[in-house]
């Protein structure tokens, strides 16, 4: 007596409207192993191990510092150029991380992606989530050195979380495009050293753009999503001699929201060959 068999075949859905957050919920603690690994990975068998989180933005910090601010001699309205530069590098190098992390992130997990179902997503997510115990060391290191340079606590200090998430939104935009997109075209590893050697330079860590920039370019450089980040992250630590902040947190808030969600609607659609390519 022969028995009928029953073949589930799971498909992930087409289309933003197929993003399953529910889903993503319930893979939560996937998620939170997946990141803390990606944080494990990244200084395992480095003789320094976690310092390097506090060697890269205070040596980076020390060469701006000096070639920027006693060579060149930028402008910086006043305030210590050194803390200055810090404020920037802290957004920037969360962006920068995430973005070289999570743009090889699915490749990297090939042979889970290969073998076990879960919602794709949250290989990408991890790996941006990865870096904020990075960027939580850097801002302590902000903190620690205020004083040194003689910047005084300000209350919109606590205002620090909403311009790390104008950080946060591009990082996992370009982290949702670029992996989707390595996954076919390996050209992308290439291409993302390129990104944040260049977007280094165009992006204002050293500099403050309202003074060098021409006017007539400002809305332009306003489309840098880091730009209204950094802005905003000078304006918690020196106070209101560095508004306005607002053009460029509100451009790079919604060019970023726009991005992540062309960003994942790609993704949806070239999920399911994942397995297959990768």
């Amino acid at each position: 007596m022969s028995h009928a068999t029953t073949e589930r075949i799971l498909r992930p859905s087409r289309g933003f409207t197929g993003l399953n957050l529910a889903e993503l919920w319930r893979f939560r603690e996937l998620l939170w192993l997946l990141a803390w690994r990606d944080v494990l990975v990244r200084y395992k068998q480095t003789y320094l191990g976690i310092a390097w989180a506090v060697l890269q933005p205070v040596l980076t910090m020390v060469v701006f510092s000096v070639v920027f601010g006693r060579w060149v001699k930028l402008p910086a309205l006043d305030a210590p150029y050194s803390i200055l530069v810090l404020a920037a590098l802290v957004p920037w190098q969360f962006f920068a991380n995430a973005l070289t992390e999570s743009s090889a992130s699915l490749v990297a997990s090939a042979r889970i992606i290969s073998k076990v179902y879960f919602p794709r997503l949250i290989v990408p997510l991890s790996a941006v989530l990865g870096g904020v115990i990075d960027t939580v060391i850097a801002v302590a290191i902000l903190f620690l050195l205020m004083p040194v340079y003689g910047v005084h606590f300000r209350p919109q200090l606590f205002l620090l979380p909403l311009f790390f998430l104008v950080a946060f939104l591009p990082a996992l935009a370009a982290g949702v495009w670029f992996s989707a997109l390595n996954v076919k075209y390996r050209d992308v590893r290439y291409i993302v050293p390129f990104i944040t050697r260049i977007g280094m330079y165009v992006t204002p860590i050293g500099f403050l753009w309202q003074k060098l920039v021409p006017e007539k370019w400002w809305l332009l450089f306003n489309l840098n999503p880091l730009t209204g980040a950094i802005d905003g992250f000078r304006w918690c630590v020196l106070g209101d001699s560095f508004l306005p902040w607002w053009p460029g947190f509100f451009l790079g808030v919604g060019l970023s929201v726009v991005l992540l969600i062309s960003g994942l609607i790609y993704f949806r659609q070239v999920e399911r060959t994942f397995a297959d390519v990768v």
